[in-house]
């Protein structure tokens, strides 16, 4: 695989998106994610153990996470959108925000110079900046956080394809950090569960150990986890039920299924809860 650090799985996501996108009955259209894969992107995928077969997860994840951003957007007056680790995201320029919504992509300087080097000819739908930035380092996590938050009033954060790469403690830190921010009110994020992370460990684990990429971050119970950090979640999104809404669902799920009929109840929900989005309101 041709992963070499982490900014690189970004790619193997645009990927995906590319795919969703060249479908006649896509249901999400992104028309930058192929420019933006580019070949590194497409050997990457055709590199992975089920490169294409796990396609549905992300697409899955792309969607949900857009509904979830545009609810938010029009029912709740959000005037602030903070993208951590935004990869290759494109949503400020393909979903219909506001014009007077200020959005924030945050990532590593490579990461950020490369995706505006690639969408220089094209303009956002809001009024968008991108920011070059060390997440882990905490004091200039903490300055930008304070500086984009004494600015906004009703804050979203999203952190799509981040969490799993950070250690416990490392969530929590970012966790009370985004709870610092008093216009911080909602924040959506996707997550993996200790069955999927040993899953994806044993498939991908080598390839992104090599490019120090590691997995690392799956809580048993979310809801707990973010719960004694300040952050009530309010939903939560089985990844395979919405593939099933949305009839994006991974190839042989009728065997699962089938398989299911013979398991406890306890186990067919630890398989519902594999992975999901999170929707987390500040609690207090």
């Amino acid at each position: 695989m041709a992963i070499e650090n982490v900014s690189d799985t970004a790619r193997w996501v645009a990927v995906y998106r590319a795919m969703e996108t060249a479908r006649p009955d896509a249901i999400f259209r992104d028309p930058y994610a192929d420019r933006l894969a580019g070949e590194k992107g497409r050997e990457i995928v055709e590199g992975m153990k089920y490169g294409r077969r796990m396609a549905w997860a992300m697409i899955v994840r792309t969607a949900v996470m857009d509904e979830l951003i545009m609810e938010r957007v029009k029912q709740q007056g959000i005037d602030t959108v903070l993208n951590l680790a935004a990869g290759l995201d494109t949503r400020a320029w393909r979903l219909p925000l506001p014009a007077s919504l200020r959005w924030f992509d945050v990532d590593l300087q490579p990461m950020t110079d490369y995706k505006a080097g690639l969408m220089r000819d094209v303009t956002p739908v809001c009024q968008y900046e991108a920011i070059g930035a060390d997440l882990t380092n905490a004091a200039v996590r903490d300055a930008l956080f304070s500086q984009i938050g004494n600015a906004s009033t009703k804050m979203l954060v999203i952190t799509e394809g981040l969490l799993i790469y950070l250690t416990q403690e490392e969530v929590e830190s970012l966790a009370k950090a985004l709870h610092g921010i008093r216009s911080a009110r909602w924040w959506i994020t996707d997550i993996a569960s200790p069955l999927l992370l040993e899953w994806m460990r044993k498939s991908w684990g080598k390839s992104v150990d090599l490019a120090n990429a590691p997995f690392k971050f799956g809580p048993a119970d979310s809801a707990a986890f973010f719960g004694a950090l300040g952050w009530k979640e309010i939903r939560f999104l089985s990844q395979v039920e919405e593939a099933r809404r949305l009839k994006r669902e991974m190839r042989g799920i009728w065997m699962w299924r089938l398989l299911s009929l013979l398991m406890s109840r306890k186990r067919r929900e630890a398989g519902r809860r594999m992975s999901a989005i999170l929707l987390l309101e500040r609690n207090g």
